[in-house]
């Protein structure tokens, strides 16, 4: 039984997705289980994908204040009980941790219980979850070479983040009635980004003015699609508004451009697919990290950088429009992009996480 502990965000949970159905292809026998909370969108994902899910307590420390964090600190006890018990009656072989908070409690109980585990540390700067488990992991992968020096050096793999198969060319498919006209994808994380929401409802008028020669697919979060999808009904701007992309890789191959968040994740499925993007890294994010993943891949000549306090619907349009006119940059770009991906990470640790196992059998 491999258990994955993920959840929380997408960032944390599509990249332990990835990795499952590697395990999978790598070893059809495998079993897997992810360990995850009520508080993040694990039950709505991995029920659609088809994956077992196992509750336990957990709570965030990071950005949640005095109280709210010695609550969190008071709760892990709970997880830890729990994590033992689950692992136990599951007979896990091997736990596998992608940071957030769900990850400690896993993390620990598997170390007490003598069984193999890793991490997975997608940003350049690791999250403190990851920081704090990197002693006690066997093997530590990291998506960016800068975040080798936070961990033992011994254990540390530079793999880059696991993507799950798809992410390629555009398919017959993908493209078929968009021949004349470029799709332009919009999406703020798993769950939405209300600044980015505001800012292309600010350029309605823009998007109105190019008279359907682009087609919009705008991933808004559950919490404002409604509002945003009754602000392009009344402009009158055709548009695919929805609260969530489950299918990102068909959106993705099908983008001529990429307006998102810069979180490591998205990163990934950017390179991988080889798109140009206009990026607005999260300002809130601990320790900047999406600030430095999107200069990472803008200084590769992949992406632009639109700081959020910079963003406003006409520098939005602005950029935009100036990158749809240009298909020879937008194609320099999505090739330089693609340069920068890592499509062979998830076949990378899977293979490393095995070999692990097996030793661990053996001795």
């Amino acid at each position: 039984m491999i258990v994955f502990a993920a959840g929380g965000t997408g960032g944390h949970l599509y990249p332990a997705v990835a990795l499952a159905r590697e395990f999978h292809r790598q070893d059809p026998e495998s079993r897997m289980l992810f360990v995850g909370t009520t508080r993040g969108i694990e039950s709505t994902v991995l029920a659609h994908e088809g994956l077992e899910l196992a509750m336990i307590d957990a709570q965030p420390v990071m950005g949640r204040g005095v109280l709210r964090a010695a609550g969190a600190l008071l709760s892990l006890p709970r997880g830890l009980w729990q994590s033992l018990a689950l692992l136990r009656a599951r007979r896990a072989s091997f736990v596998l941790g992608v940071g957030g908070y769900t990850s400690p409690p896993v993390l620990l109980a598997a170390r007490l219980l003598g069984l193999p585990r890793a991490i997975l540390e997608p940003n350049a700067y690791p999250g403190v979850a990851n920081r704090v488990l990197g002693p006690i992991a066997d093997l530590v992968f990291v998506a960016f070479g800068e975040a080798a020096g936070f961990f033992p050096a011994a254990k540390v793999r530079v793999t880059g983040v696991p993507v799950r198969r798809g992410f390629e060319e555009p398919s017959k498919e993908d493209t078929a009635g968009m021949a004349a006209r470029q799709m332009l994808l919009v999406f703020g994380g798993s769950q939405g980004a209300r600044a980015i929401n505001d800012a292309m409802l600010a350029a309605l008028p823009q998007w109105a003015a190019m008279g359907g020669q682009v087609v919009i697919v705008h991933q808004t979060g559950e919490a404002d699609h409604a509002r945003v999808k009754a602000a392009y009904e009344r402009a009158g701007v055709p548009a695919e508004v929805v609260p969530f992309l489950f299918d990102m890789p068909k959106a993705l191959r099908a983008a001529d451009l990429v307006v998102s968040r810069a979180g490591a994740m998205t990163l990934a499925e950017l390179t991988v697919c080889g798109k140009p993007a206009v990026l607005i890294p999260l300002p809130q994010a601990i320790h900047q990290h999406q600030a430095h993943n999107a200069q990472a891949l803008a200084d590769g000549g992949g992406a632009v950088v639109l700081p959020q306090p910079e963003l406003t619907g006409e520098r939005l349009a602005g950029e935009v429009t100036a990158l749809l006119r240009d298909p020879g940059r937008l194609q320099v770009m999505g090739e330089r992009s693609r340069r920068l991906g890592r499509p062979a990470a998830a076949e990378m640790i899977v293979r490393e996480c095995l070999q692990l196992i097996g030793q661990r059998a053996h001795a």
